[in-house]
């Protein structure tokens, strides 16, 4: 398991009730605004990908994709893309100067080695202890995507997931304990959904933010929350 070193020190508890849950390009830009500048950082496949669009000019985020670039720009706009010139969820995106392409060993040896800053993945289920779900849901008919995701997961100095709170029926994707196979354990380090933002750990979950609900509103429908002064 990873050491937890946070970027972000347990803090009161901020309620945003009277606005409705983020949209996905809100959420985009709220993880955006948490990575630090000069960080190496490897969005994961799906709505991470658009964090890209919601970096601001001169954040000095150097963006790394599994199938070989370094210093990719936000997505290309409808026209303007190159077939060659992809990230790993075959979208097309634009580079910024000094990118730089390389083997996909290469880009893998990265990821693995440690040098990366922050992954920013999607899940199907995540912990309160940090335990990543996101490859497969053991549905027999279910086809599993792996791709990188274990390799992110422990290579990666930080692990962001950005996701939906509730699952279609209602359950709540942050869970006390994955149902589903897992990706990693103790990898994840803050959770950012819909309806809040968490920080995860072997403490429990601590909500930072709410939108759309209250934080007794969540506590009602997700187990395992620590009450909003409890820190790591």
């Amino acid at each position: 398991m990873k050491p937890k070193t946070s970027l972000l020190s347990p803090t009161s508890l901020v309620e945003n009730p009277d606005r409705g849950p983020l949209t996905t390009h809100e959420l985009a830009a709220r993880v955006a605004r948490d990575i630090p500048h000069g960080s190496y950082v490897n969005l994961g496949i799906g709505r991470p990908t658009l964090v890209a669009d919601h970096l601001p000019d001169g954040a000095g985020v150097v963006l790394h994709t599994e199938n070989g670039m370094l210093n990719m720009g936000p997505a290309a706009r409808e026209g303007e893309g190159h077939p060659d010139l992809t990230n790993a969820g075959k979208n097309p995106v634009t580079e910024l100067p000094g990118a730089a392409y390389f083997h996909h060993a290469d880009s893998f040896a990265m990821m693995r080695g440690g040098h990366l800053d922050i992954c920013v993945l999607g899940a199907y289920q995540v912990s309160t202890a940090g335990d990543l779900a996101n490859w497969h849901t053991g549905a027999p008919d279910a086809i599993p995507a792996v791709g990188g995701a274990m390799d992110l997961a422990i290579g990666a100095k930080r692990v962001f997931v950005m996701m939906t709170l509730f699952a279609k029926d209602g359950t709540a994707k942050l869970v006390p304990e994955c149902t589903y196979p897992l990706t990693g354990r103790g990898c994840v380090d803050r959770v950012y959904t819909d309806f809040a933002t968490f920080e995860v750990g072997s403490g429990g979950a601590i909500v930072q933010e709410t939108f759309g609900i209250t934080y007794d509103e969540l506590a009602d429908r997700v187990e395992g929350l620590l009450p909003p002064s409890d820190t790591f």
